[in-house]
């Protein structure tokens, strides 16, 4: 009997330029996704089924967050999208991260509430390991070169991951990729 092995690789690169869109998706989203598939193959289709699968990114207006030229490599800069007490980073991180833009696909932006209770973020950032975190209520980190997936501690979904657009040397934010901690859906305001 031989045995044959198959070696996976995990890669957190863009393989289509522009896009923007996430390439890991979070337990929940795969349990949803998956359990649709299999309704969809046994089923023969469901009605509503592409309005779910948009749901993953929200679209917001065009916010201008930054520029190019104002970036440096490891420090970040606070901006607040999609609503004023939505409170994120933008980074250039020196190395490519999913999701990421400009010429060295090194550049991101996540919220910084951290998506287990809640907690901030802010101040949190440790540019030598690439990381958001960790938080102060139970010691989750991010890991922002693989699109704000957990490194460690109790939360189980990534970090709400803003989509950025260049023109020019102008940075802006087009959306979320994420349900953001405190907010009952990705389209409308905080739970009272």
């Amino acid at each position: 009997m031989t045995q044959k092995t198959i070696q996976v690789h995990a890669t957190h690169e863009h393989s289509h330029e522009g896009e923007g869109e996430r390439l890991c998706m979070s337990r929940r989203q795969f349990l949803l996704f998956g359990g649709a598939s299999v309704a969809m193959i046994s089923l023969g289709g469901l009605p509503g089924l592409a309005e779910a699968a948009q749901a993953v990114k929200a679209d917001y207006p065009r916010q201008k967050i930054g520029s190019l030229s104002a970036l440096k490599n490891g420090v970040p800069i606070e901006f607040s999208y999609p609503y004023p007490d939505v409170r994120n980073i933008l980074v250039k991180m020196g190395v490519p991260a999913g999701g990421g833009i400009g010429a060295g696909k090194d550049i991101v932006a996540f919220n910084q509430q951290c998506t287990h209770m809640g907690g901030p973020l802010d101040g949190t950032y440790k540019a030598e390991h690439q990381v958001l975190g960790p938080c102060p209520l139970h010691l989750t980190t991010f890991d922002l070169t693989r699109h704000g997936m957990v490194a460690s501690g109790h939360a189980t979904e990534s970090l709400p991951q803003i989509v950025l657009e260049v023109r020019g040397d102008d940075i802006y934010a087009t959306g979320v990729m994420g349900l953001v901690y405190g907010y009952s859906a990705m389209t409308t305001k905080r739970n009272a």
